[in-house]
């Protein structure tokens, strides 16, 4: 176990060495920017490779932080760390406060960037009033409810209760670390989730939701027909985002795109799919996909100028919504060796085309919040495996919206002859309006800054319900700074929102009642 704060051994390689000498300015503007100690924590986790699944270098890190400030510091069998400050002298019969964050980031980038991610630091810079990356997410989700809790538990001028800083793995896919917390690993009543987006909102409430894992199976591709030629076809430039909290936003699934164009070509133009590759993320808006079609010599023309019709068509659909839709094809010199099954491409555009994708229902109590959603977020072949899989989020406020829409995705794919199945399923977070935590939070926003925050429900899944199965009792709330697009390239976090969102954090802990 390490004993002394210090960024990941990688940081030592030469290659790393320059690339973060070169932006060297860049990254000591983020370091001065109030509060230096949450831009400061900020930009170390930007530093440390943490996409889902691999989260060893943050939870080393975080440990060894824990133990440079003399904190008590314990990490689980699933991989959560837990660290412990005591509280302020006077404020010792203060209930105890958890500060929950989770430490893994969405990997995206860009089409032709780069940039490993379980290699390469986040380049971040200041761009205006924003924080945000060169052509990868950025990681502020949550790397910026990690940092507020860093600082509340290296900050010696805060007045506070006991704190418990929870930083939970994985919760990007699966939400791992919330579902392997055991009773018992904390001690805390009240819990304040740092993961929400919003500065000047309090969140009460989120979505459920499950996977849906849908696949086609076929023995042997079919041969390529005599004189065809091969075309890559690539759908990009999509904003995309989180599948939760941008799903309202109109934006373009590159799938759905891609698949009402694949339809007209097939019919009118004899165009054949032998692989698709088309989004990289469960809970990512899909930005962009890349097929492989064989089209009769005769036809290449027709397929090329129908590419660029609908560019213009999707274009003219979504001004206003997306800046830069990309549809091109490109001859290729090499055919495939096989094609897909001509039935099974067919009803594998049929069911993706009549799938139910983005905003299905929206809550009453919390108008403009969505209460149930569809992402049809990645589709792949395999011709080795003879497999093609489709694979899409579901949430809901509502269990039984949930089912009902589960449903009904599963009869359009059983109807194309796939294998349909369900996984990871977890419930929502039930508002409780007369949360204890909510008022202190509400007095606490009020004054600080002369109007009362809004609190409402969030479509996106929190890890507050799944923790609160484990902890039925614990008060929760959840709130976090602006951070625009998250899950995409375009991630960006408010630098004012930051230092309120910070003000906020110390006025609620000071205030936290008695056990």
């Amino acid at each position: 176990m390490q004993t002394s704060l210090h960024l990941p051994d990688l940081f030592t390689n030469p290659i790393t060495i320059s690339f973060i000498t070169r932006f060297k300015i860049m990254a000591e503007e983020i370091k001065r920017l109030a509060p230096e100690a949450v831009w400061g924590y900020f930009y170390d986790l930007t530093q440390i490779p943490r996409p889902t699944g691999h989260t060893k270098q943050v939870t080393d890190y975080l440990k060894a932080f824990g133990e440079k400030h003399g904190l008590e510091t314990l990490q689980d069998e699933v991989g959560n760390v837990l660290i412990r400050k005591p509280a302020t002298p006077g404020y010792e019969g203060r209930q105890t406060v958890v500060l929950q964050a989770h430490v893994d980031m969405v990997p995206q980038k860009n089409a032709g960037v780069a940039h490993d991610f379980l290699r390469d630091p986040i380049d971040a810079y200041i761009d205006g009033e924003w924080v945000t990356a060169r052509d990868t997410t950025l990681g502020a989700d949550n790397g910026m409810g990690v940092s507020l809790a860093m600082a509340a538990l290296t900050d010696k001028t805060i007045k506070h209760g006991p704190l418990e800083g929870l930083f939970t793995i994985d919760e990007e896919v699966g939400m791992d670390g919330a579902v392997g917390l055991k009773p018992g690993f904390l001690k805390g009543t009240i819990m304040i989730n740092g993961d929400s987006e919003e500065e000047g909102r309090l969140f009460v409430g989120c979505a459920g939701g499950v996977d849906m894992n849908i696949s086609f199976h076929y023995r042997d591709g079919e041969p390529t027909p005599e004189g065809d030629v091969a075309l890559r076809l690539t759908l990009a430039g999509l904003k995309g985002g989180h599948s939760g909290v941008d799903i309202h936003l109109g934006r373009a699934n590159a799938n759905k795109l891609f698949f009402r164009f694949l339809k007209k070509a097939v019919s009118h133009y004899d165009v054949r799919l032998a692989s698709v590759e088309g989004g990289s993320l469960r809970n990512a808006i899909p930005r962009e996909v890349s097929a492989v079609v064989t089209v009769p010599a005769d036809r290449v023309a027709d397929v090329e100028q129908l590419v660029r019709e609908h560019e213009a068509l999707y274009r003219a659909e979504y001004k206003g919504v997306e800046g830069d839709i990309r549809f091109t094809a490109e001859r290729t010199p090499d055919l495939p060796a096989t094609l897909i099954p001509e039935e099974i491409q067919d009803d594998l555009i049929n069911a993706v085309e009549g799938c139910p994708n983005g905003p299905i229902s929206m809550l009453h109590d919390f108008p403009g919040t969505v209460e149930s959603s569809s992402n049809l977020a990645i589709v792949q072949s395999d011709a080795a495996a003879g497999q093609i899989d489709v694979k899409i989020l579901v949430r809901s406020s509502s269990e039984s919206r949930k089912d009902a829409l589960c449903s009904s995705i599963e009869s359009v794919f059983s109807l194309a002859g796939a294998k349909v199945e369900l996984s990871n399923p977890y419930g929502g977070w039930q508002p409780n309006i007369d949360s204890p935590i909510l008022r202190t939070m509400e007095r606490a926003y009020e004054s600080l800054f002369g109007r009362k925050p809004d609190v409402t429900v969030m479509h996106a899944g929190l890890e507050c319900g799944i923790i609160q199965e484990a902890y039925p009792d614990m008060d929760m709330i959840s709130f976090g700074p602006d951070i625009k697009h998250p899950h995409s390239p375009d991630e960006a976090v408010g630098i004012a929102s930051v230092e309120k969102s910070w003000r906020l954090l110390v006025a609620t802990l000071e205030a936290v009642p008695e056990k």
